[in-house]
């Protein structure tokens, strides 16, 4: 159905007034309103029925109408193919076509041009800057539509102004799609961008750095970033802006030395690796800072190094791994130990393991912790006699960074490196009072505190003691807590010393003349009766440790085999007196103060051999096979000194 008081002679329509039309008509309009307003004023300056405008999809050769004026109403959400429609001939030639009469017959496949009462059509492409079709601009009226130069020039104006639109939209559709995909890829980031004014307040921050400090975006933009850092690092970042704005536009970028301390929005401070960027935008100064909360990586890098730590100090323990199935014995007071280790193995008693120096303690400690259910966990050992005692709490329970002078790291200490397994505390005797209360907690709440830190750690360790000491002398003269040592021996293990082993001194001068015999590649000829009498014959104040330097000692001044004897006994027992008897089968034992006469004597020996040196290389306590705070220890009980 025509309009025929639209409709106009060609000749009669007034260019100018058709222009100021569409300038009046779409001046306030942009976008999805800038094209309605098009079709509709390109319908009633040419007198049609519809107009239609629409962008073009190339991989599915289809037209979807951004907007489409027909019988004085939108057709909304129209699209369709371009394969047998006029609209066709427009995409493909990319020209103005027009067909004024018979539209319906030139085009019997399109069949929305019969349901239109579609007589004649006119259309033109809308091409972007590059040549490239974005879409087209039609008209279509149920009459004839004659050629005229004035309708194409027309058509042309009308076509004209919605491609530039056109191509305005898809350039802000570009420009938003950047955006956004810039958004996304900051948001993505996992670092937290951070971007700042010339007087560095927030001006926005991406998705990581509102999770990093604790605080929602929205409540950080506007702020000072100073609020978000500690006093030094606030410092350090306003002299590094200071410093980018001075250089060439081309080197207006750093990473921050040494990072920054940041603080999250409750307070709680974090280190931050940093850099630092300046931009211009507009006629203001900007700057990118780009931080990561290196907090994990420390933490994990500490592990990483108190984990090496605990490897190597494994690794060496495991070279040393005995059990008691190893420990070379036969003799009766040894049968009653290995049975007494059988029984308390599997359970979680403290044990305390005495006995005197160089009887084997860590060995019997050792096999205590591979027959518990502990024994895939670590066994750590501690010397409480080698720590100096201002290092004493730290090697226990660890320190943290800066706890005191000289801690530039965290350290873990003995008891979380044995968390799960085993803590063997040698010579516990010398732990100092002060330090015996807290390992009395350890025990007793299976918590510790690290030196410098007030953070409460769970452990669960089972502890084994060894001394070689009179605990009980010792808490009478105020030395050792009473609770403490009661805590410690749930399980007593005496070890006993080598002179009442008996028989056992012969099997463990045998099994140490073949393991260095085959470490050195010395043969050495089995113990003659008088070799096994003359050590039998001997006191041994340093027990099995004595006795195993002592084997070594000969097979290296041994000749053609025999063991040289002389080396680390050179005092020989007259061959006509009776050696002492062993307590297996003896007729008679030594009593306290034979057995102090003998030590004495052989320290002395020891002492006279060594120039009277203690430790060190040809030192006595390396003589004796004893450590030198152990021999430095019985001199002053026995009241040892050069004048004698």
């Amino acid at each position: 159905m025509a309009y025929p008081e639209l409709k106009r002679e060609l000749s009669d329509i007034d260019a100018d007034a058709a222009i100021r039309l569409i300038l009046e008509g779409t001046a306030a309009e942009t976008g999805e309103g800038f094209f309605a307003s098009l079709v509709k004023s390109l319908a009633s300056v040419l007198g049609v029925a519809g107009a239609w405008v629409t962008e073009y999809l190339v991989e599915q050769r289809r037209l979807r109408a951004i907007s489409f004026w027909f019988q004085r109403s939108y057709i909304p959400d129209y699209e369709y193919d371009i394969a047998g429609t006029p609209c066709e001939h427009v995409i493909q030639d990319a020209c103005l076509v027009h067909f004024p009469d018979n539209v319906v017959d030139l085009f019997p496949e399109d069949p929305d041009l019969r349901s239109l009462g579609g007589v004649s059509y006119i259309g033109a492409p809308l091409f972007d800057a590059d040549g490239t079709i974005l879409g087209h601009l039609s008209a279509l009226d149920t009459r004839p539509m004659p050629m005229e130069p004035r309708l194409e020039g027309l058509f042309r104006i009308f076509a004209a102004r919605a491609a530039a639109e056109l191509r305005r939209r898809y350039s802000e559709l570009l420009v938003r799609q950047s955006q956004e995909k810039l958004a996304r890829l900051v948001n993505s980031a996992m670092d937290a961008i951070v971007e700042l004014d010339r007087d560095l307040k927030i001006t926005t921050v991406n998705r990581s750095a509102a999770s990093v400090f604790g605080c929602e975006a929205a409540n950080m933009t506007g702020r000072c970033f100073a609020e978000f850092l500690e006093q030094q690092s606030a410092k350090k970042l306003a002299e590094l802006a200071r410093e980018l704005t001075t250089r060439p536009p081309d080197r207006q970028s750093l990473w921050i030395p040494g990072g920054l301390q940041a603080l999250r929005s409750d307070g709680e401070p974090f280190p931050a690796e940093a850099s630092l960027a300046r931009f211009e935008f507009g006629h203001s100064g900007f700057f990118t800072l780009i931080l990561r909360n290196i907090h994990d990586q420390i933490e994990a890098e500490r592990k990483l190094n108190s984990l090496t730590v605990e490897s190597a100090y494994l690794k060496e323990e495991i070279e040393q791994i005995h059990n008691y199935r190893e420990i070379v014995g036969q003799s009766p007071p040894m049968l009653s130990l290995f049975e007494e280790v059988r029984q308390v193995s599997p359970t979680d008693a403290a044990v305390l393991i005495y006995g005197e120096t160089g009887t084997g303690k860590e060995l019997v400690a050792r096999a205590v912790h591979a027959g518990s259910r502990r024994a895939d966990k670590p066994l750590i050992k501690v010397n409480c006699a080698a720590i100096p005692s201002a290092l004493m709490e730290s090697e226990f329970f660890g320190h943290e960074r800066g706890a005191f002078t000289g801690a530039t790291s965290k350290r873990v200490g003995r008891f979380a490196l044995a968390d799960g397994g085993t803590i063997f505390l040698d010579e516990i005797g010398e732990l100092p009072v002060d330090l015996q209360a807290k390992l009395l907690r350890v025990l007793q709440e299976g918590e510790l505190e690290p030196v410098g830190s007030s953070q409460t750690r769970k452990v669960d360790v089972r502890v084994i003691a060894a001394t070689n000491r009179d605990l009980r002398q010792a808490i009478r003269e105020g030395k050792f807590r009473e609770d403490l040592y009661y805590r410690l021996s749930v399980f007593p293990l005496r070890v006993p010393p080598l002179r009442e082993r008996g028989n056992d001194i012969e099997l463990l001068a045998q099994a140490f003349a073949r393991n260095f015999g085959q470490k050195t590649g010395v043969r050495v000829l089995p113990l003659s009766r008088d070799g096994l009498r003359r050590l039998r014959s001997y006191s041994w104040p340093g027990n099995v440790r004595e006795l195993q330097n002592a084997i070594e000692r000969a097979i290296i001044t041994s000749r053609d085999g025999t063991l040289n004897l002389d080396a680390p006994l050179p005092v020989a027992p007259d061959s006509t007196s009776e050696p002492p008897p062993a307590v297996d089968g003896a007729s008679r034992v030594l009593n306290a103060r034979e057995l102090r006469d003998l030590e004495r004597d052989n320290l002395v020996r020891a002492l006279e051999s060594s120039g009277w040196r203690v430790s060190g290389p040809g030192g006595a306590a390396r003589l004796l096979g004893m450590p030198a705070s152990t021999l430095t220890s019985r001199i002053k009980a026995l009241g040892i000194g050069r004048a004698q």
